[in-house]
């Protein structure tokens, strides 16, 4: 039996890729709401998946929907606000 080894150092891992950066982590704290109303997106659509949808199910939905574009616009006016834009 012959044993099967890493013989490209690409293929093992990466001592200075331990996880993310400081950067990085600020990029997802920053999205996080955003994050958050998607989830909830999501778990009214699974919940509604086997079930025929009613009014209150539809506006749950709606609910959910806005809240996603509420986050949504206000990551991007927040990404807008800190770029320097010259008219």
């Amino acid at each position: 039996m012959k044993y099967i080894g890493a013989v490209q150092a690409a293929v093992t891992r990466d001592e200075s890729d331990g996880g993310p950066t400081a950067a990085e982590l600020d990029a997802i704290e920053a999205e996080m709401p955003l994050i958050v109303a998607e989830v909830e997106l999501l778990d009214v659509q699974i919940s509604l998946l086997d079930q025929p949808v009613t009014a209150l199910d539809g506006r749950r939905v709606r609910r959910a929907r806005r809240k996603v574009l509420a986050a949504r616009r206000d990551l991007v006016n927040k990404a807008v606000a800190g770029t320097d834009v010259a008219a």
